[in-house]
């Protein structure tokens, strides 16, 4: 109840409640921007992000006393208010006065919704701003105007470009400490234009602004008298975002989860990538190609007659057709494409550099392969636009390369389609995300090069010969006694009338591998060769045999992914290094000590252990003999 003096107004719950529920519908009908800030070290864009919240009345009180408390203890403007603080939520931030994490905050006014991304700075965070670009619909790209175009300017203005950003907003800050200059707006502008048309981006808006001051962003300025419109805020407003775009586009949905609440019911659930669909229409599930019809369009509010890009939905089938997570779901008589080989652009964001030949988890859509990257075409110089011959990429490193998976993948070029072009990169081992990625084509060899089917198969082979097939994949530091008793266990195998082969590390390089070397790179081309032929041996019906040093688990896996489950048999011949050394039958650790042979495992390259072999040898305690009767025993045990 509240009480004037005049008259008593009583509030009943249910007013409460009807107005809670106005507010939220009004929400909900709103549109949603994305955006991000970005460009060079303090060129203003956390303090920019903090204006907008603080204009927008996203501020609470409680909010509002911290924050000047905070500017008047560790802000950098005096005894005013630091706006910058609102999202530099860091400690090293605040300490630096610089961004280091991407930070999103939510604001809203009377006409939409906004989601920006205060991103950072710094080049070596650049794989943090692309993180924060990913899912934008417009960037602002900020520049002090006492510094004009900067390195890290151009560098995230190609990043937006790249990553398909329409919508770019030039905002020039820090008009006040050049006095409002028209001249140096200008100045500015120009310059940015000639740049910006050298990568493709034809269209921007410029605007003058004070973050610090609040010139031009929620109203126009009297301090630029100059400056006709719009402010930063009605642009944002009246942006137009891709939403419509992407409904003019073909029907796809990527299948996120196959919904089966009980034996009534199969829905295959996601969200609408591009397009709309109705109830009736036809459609394909790929990679398969099956064609059926759309039976119902289900949502918790209860089913549509249509459903259109950004919504998340079930479908029902008119048909029992085979679909699972990963496949996509689009228009029967427009459908994307499926392959294996890519051209792509990757922008590398790990520590480590990219290690051409290994396999790295590809995730797209809903979709998760394996994914082989090779040695990249060219490394792009974002400050000169110029292609530099490069063999890897190292942090922040963006090249053009070339991949392929193991296995088909539906997709679309990024710049058609961001859902089913855009796909990142993830370490096999530690889980961790690599590289970000955009699919231009998939390779023309891709399409024309088919599996051909034979009459007799791998099993067949393997009955004639009475045996099932098997890869011993020794793997050990060199003078572990790997090639000793791998011979012993061929030589058992042969006398039991086994038919049997034996791939030795030293002897393939005098022939299928005479070209590689010793580098990371080369060790897992390496195994990568090895793996195929032995597959393919194993499909001949023998029990192979490699001894292989092969020090990377993740070249391992791979080998253990291109034969049938139960197939690969990891013997790990568990030499210690110093007995390894002591023993030194080709004197090569004398060599690797003294400086004259690099990269040799064990000293300057290191060795991955398995962590779960089938079988684990350790030559200290048993004898070549012993060990090879142990291994053949567990093979045909």
């Amino acid at each position: 109840m509240s009480n004037t003096p005049d008259t008593p107004v009583y509030v009943t719950d249910a007013l409460i409640a009807e107005d809670i529920d106005a507010y939220l519908a009004g929400h909900e009908k709103k549109s949603l921007l994305r955006f991000i800030t970005c460009g060079s070290v303090d060129d203003g864009k956390s303090t920019l992000i903090g204006r907008l919240l603080y204009d927008s009345k996203m501020i609470f009180e409680d909010q509002l006393a911290a924050l000047e408390a905070d500017s008047k203890r560790v802000g950098t403007q005096g005894q005013e208010i630091d706006f910058a603080l609102l999202v530099d939520g860091l400690a090293a931030e605040r300490e630096q006065g610089i961004t280091i994490d991407v930070a999103y905050r939510f604001f809203t006014t009377e006409k939409r919704k906004f989601i920006v991304a205060d991103t950072p700075g710094h080049e070596q965070y650049t794989r943090n701003m692309v993180t924060g670009a990913s899912t934008a619909d417009l960037a602002v790209i900020l520049i002090d105007a006492r510094k004009g175009v900067l390195t890290q300017t151009r560098r995230h203005s190609f990043l937006a470009h790249l990553l398909g950003i329409r919508h770019i907003v030039l905002a020039v800050n820090k008009m006040d400490l050049v006095g409002y200059d028209k001249a140096v707006f200008d100045r500015i502008t120009l310059a940015y234009r000639a740049f910006a048309s050298e990568i493709g981006i034809t269209n921007f808006t410029a605007i003058p602004i004070s973050g610090f001051k609040g010139d031009n962003i929620t109203a126009l300025s009297d301090n630029t008298p100059w400056f006709k419109g719009p402010a930063l805020i009605e642009h944002l407003e009246n942006v137009e975002i891709g939403s419509a775009a992407d409904e003019a586009k073909p029907f796809r949905m990527p299948v996120q989860w196959v919904n089966r609440p009980n034996l009534d019911f199969r829905g295959f659930s996601g969200q609408l990538a591009t397009g709309k669909v109705r109830s009736g229409d036809a459609v394909r599930i790929l990679p398969s190609g099956k064609t059926t019809t759309v039976s119902r369009i289900v949502t918790l509010d209860g089913d549509l007659e249509e459903a259109v890009a950004g919504q998340s939905v079930t479908l029902t089938l008119a048909d029992e057709v085979d679909c699972s997570r990963g496949d996509v779901i689009a228009t029967a008589d427009n459908p994307p494409e499926a392959a294996d080989q890519f051209e792509a652009t990757l922008v590398w964001m790990a520590d480590e550099a990219m290690i051409p030949g290994r396999a790295y988890w590809l995730k797209l859509a809903t979709q998760t392969v394996s994914a082989t990257v090779q040695a990249p075409k060219y490394e792009i110089n974002v400050n000169t636009l110029d292609h530099l011959a490069a063999k890897t990429l190292e942090l922040n490193g963006i090249g053009v390369t070339q991949l392929s998976t193991d296995k088909p993948i539906v997709f679309e070029p990024y710049a058609d389609n961001h859902a089913l072009g855009g796909f990142i990169l993830i370490d096999k081992l530690t889980n961790a995300t690599v590289a970000a990625g955009m699919l231009h084509f998939s390779l023309r060899r891709a399409q024309n090069v088919h599996w051909q089917a034979t009459d007799i198969d791998r099993d067949m082979r393997a009955d004639l010969k009475n045996q099932r097939p098997a890869l011993l994949w020794f793997t050990g530091l060199s003078g572990s006694g790997k090639s000793t008793i791998a011979n012993l266990v061929e030589k058992k195998l042969h006398r039991m009338n086994r038919h049997s082969f034996l791939l030795d590390g030293d002897n393939v390089r005098h022939g299928l591998n005479r070209d590689l070397g010793f580098t990371e790179a080369d060790r897992i081309e390496n195994i990568r060769r090895v793996g195929e032929v032995a597959k393919l041996m194993t499909d001949a019906g023998l029990i192979v045999i490699t001894a292989f040093i092969s020090p990377f688990r993740a070249e391992r896996d791979m080998v253990r992914g291109m034969l049938p489950e139960g197939e690969f048999v990891e013997v790990f011949i568990d030499t210690p290094l110093a007995e390894a050394e002591k023993r030194d039958v080709k004197g090569l650790y004398k060599k690797a000590r003294a400086g004259q042979l690099k990269n040799f495992t064990g000293i300057d390259s290191p060795y991955e252990a398995p962590e779960t072999p089938e079988i684990r040898i350790d030559t200290t305690a048993m004898t070549p003999e012993e060990a090879a009767d142990m291994i053949i025993d567990r093979l045909l045990g």
